[in-house]
């Protein structure tokens, strides 16, 4: 059973499922465009344009310092130098877990990533809507260079910006020898939320430069790009920056600092709070040759000792020890970026709620973009032509299980990080709130599989309907997005639907008149973004009470299954809540029973 692992966006077990969410990355060139100057001069330096596919690229524009050296882990600098000539770089995505072809691509990271990217379109135009994008990743890998918005931007006439920010343990992470000795905004556990509040600030300050409004900015992300949008509408540093947002498939999970540090008391397989990982770098690096050698390190060193020692590892070392853990506390509760109540609680008090239009949504089977290449619900299996083609065919072990599965998880996920989150925005005040379920699954159906039941309306399908860059996919955009009037039903309308917003603080209506009601605590409406003999509003009534009821009353899963259900739909995405409803399986389903579990199912199929 393939648990997911930290919501990690680009984390797959297979070249095939890895490539379908790699960019196709074309040669630019520099070529004249219309503006006065062949370079803009910005507060970080000069920078000439880049024509492409009818739109202008400005980019790896540097909005604030490297944090590097004694910057690690500080609270990013602002960067003033309009002498620099800024030029596009080959490496510039930040330390991170990554493998096969991505690696292949991109080599290793590097801790001076602070950069962004604007897309602008042609011709000479003053005041326009920007939109923000802030990539998903589960906050320990993601890269702006994998989003492509120059369609929407073409088609649209908006602005768009994407970032970078610092990931995993360079991003997020809680140290004494890191919060204790730092002052100020240093002490946050929170960096990579700096980073981008930074780069918003950096928006504020040039983007009339390009042609955009800053008073009219969106921002929008997936995953744990949703997650940090939902983050910024708390953090007080970003407060005026921004004037509307969108969470597709965000979610409201966040960590005390006191589980993200932890002490030995917590030291325990499969955690990555920040007393675990330090052990295993002392081990790593020689310091200690057992856990109980680097307890005692650790108790008995200094706190400048011990910050010495964080500040000579190597990042992407740091960074891959850190990985090669199941659970890993990021967003955490500082009491500086993220109030100490928690996001969720947060997102429902007048005193932190930075109060603008939200949008907040999900995809109907966010899970099966993980389970779909599971070993335990699918298998790979031979026949004639697929011999023939080298290619096996992949089917289902069993669809009842497989469905019950997805549809528990993405119903938590709807619950969790749209629900919660929309109904605890509106008391606290801000009624321009809307919701919707990303429905559409028209992939292909052939030999190789029926991948509108193995993928359908899987996590992150919908970015391409979005940004218009259906080689988000690259060679296998037949497969997952085949050319079909559906297609271009749902990608116009999702174009028309985020830049209204982006516009006008409201999505409007579809193309064939279906209106998108605003969302109540009462009411719950939602837009289920579908084709178009399916798009249609409905209406949200969840609980996480009945999806455990629905757990434990099912006949079609073992105790195994509903331990691990369980413990993945109350775990993850919103606040822990798994020990409130373990006993009240007939089944010892603990934190590790569960982990033991998944980790025994976790295999991928090999194909």
């Amino acid at each position: 059973m393939n648990l997911l692992r930290n919501i990690k966006f680009f984390d797959f077990p297979l070249p095939l499922i890895c490539a379908i969410f790699i960019l196709a990355f074309s040669e630019k060139a520099f070529s004249d465009v219309e503006y006065d100057k062949d370079y803009i001069i910005t507060s970080s330096g000069k920078i000439s344009p880049q024509k492409e596919q009818g739109i202008i690229l400005w980019e790896d524009i540097p909005f604030a310092l490297p944090p590097v050296g004694e910057l690690r882990w500080k609270a990013p600098r602002s960067i003033e130098n309009t002498d620099l000539y800024i030029n596009p770089k080959d490496n510039n995505f930040c330390h991170q877990e990554i493998g096969g072809e991505i690696q292949e691509i991109y080599e290793k990271g590097t801790e001076d990533c602070l950069y962004l990217d604007i897309r602008v379109p042609l011709g000479k135009k003053e005041n326009l809507p920007v939109m923000f994008w802030i990539h998903g990743g589960g906050n320990t890998s993601g890269h702006k260079d994998f989003y492509d918005f120059s369609k929407l931007v073409k088609r649209k006439d908006v602005i768009v910006v994407s970032t970078n920010y610092r990931l995993g343990p360079l991003g997020f992470f809680t140290h004494p020898a890191i919060q204790d000795l730092n002052l100020d905004e240093d002490k946050t556990s929170n960096f990579g939320i700096l980073d981008i509040i930074q780069a918003l600030k950096w928006v504020n300050e040039n983007i009339t430069l390009f042609g955009g409004d800053p008073n009219n900015i969106t921002i929008f992300g997936e995953s744990a790009g949703g997650h940090n949008v939902l983050s910024l509408l708390v953090a007080p540093q970003a407060k005026g920056l921004f004037h509307k947002a969108i969470s597709q498939s965000g979610y409201t999970k966040s960590s005390s600092l006191e589980n993200a540090y932890k002490s030995k008391y917590f030291n325990q397989e499969k955690t990555s709070d920040s007393w675990t990982v330090f052990n295993k770098m002392l081990i790593e690096n020689g310091k200690a040759n057992s856990l109980r050698e680097a307890d005692k390190y650790q108790e008995n060193s200094t706190k400048e000792e011990q910050r010495s020692f964080l500040y000579n590892l190597d990042p992407q070392e740091l960074v891959d020890l850190y990985g090669d853990t199941f659970e890993t506390p990021l967003l955490t509760n500082d009491g500086l970026v993220i109030p100490k109540i928690g996001l969720l609680d947060a997102l429902g008090s007048e005193e932190h709620l930075y109060n603008v239009p939200t949008i907040a949504g999900s995809n109907k089977d966010e899970i099966k973009l993980w389970i779909g290449f599971s070993n335990y619900f699918v298998e790979a299996k031979d026949n004639l032509l697929s011999k023939t083609l080298g290619i096996p065919k992949i089917v289902i072990r069993d669809i009842d299980k497989y469905e019950f599965y997805s549809s528990i998880r993405a119903r938590g996920w709807q619950l969790r990080g749209v629900q919660e989150p929309l109904e605890n925005i509106y008391s606290a005040g801000n009624k321009n709130v809307y919701a919707y379920r990303f429905d559409w699954d028209n992939l292909r159906d052939f030999f190789i599989g029926d991948f509108s039941e193995i993928i359908g309306s899987a996590h992150a399908i919908e970015i391409p309907m979005v940004s218009g860059d259906f080689n988000l996919v690259d060679d296998y955009r037949w497969i997952v997005y085949p050319r079909s009037s559906s297609r271009r039903f749902v990608s116009k309308n999702m174009m028309d639907f985020w830049t209204s917003f982006a516009k006008n603080s409201e999505p409007g209506e579809s193309s064939n008149k279906i209106s998108w009601n605003k969302f109540d605590p009462i009411e719950r409406s939602i837009l289920l973004i579908d084709e178009k003999k399916n798009m249609r509003i409905s209406n949200l009534d969840l609980s996480l009470d009945s999806l455990v009821e629905e757990i434990l009353d099912s006949n079609n899963l073992i105790d195994e299954e509903k331990c691990i259900i369980l413990y993945e739909t109350t775990n993850y995405i919103g606040e822990n809540s798994f020990n409130i409803y373990a006993d009240k399986l007939n089944y010892d389903c603990s934190r590790k029973e569960a982990l033991r579990i998944s980790e025994k199912n976790s295999g991928a199929i090999q194909l």
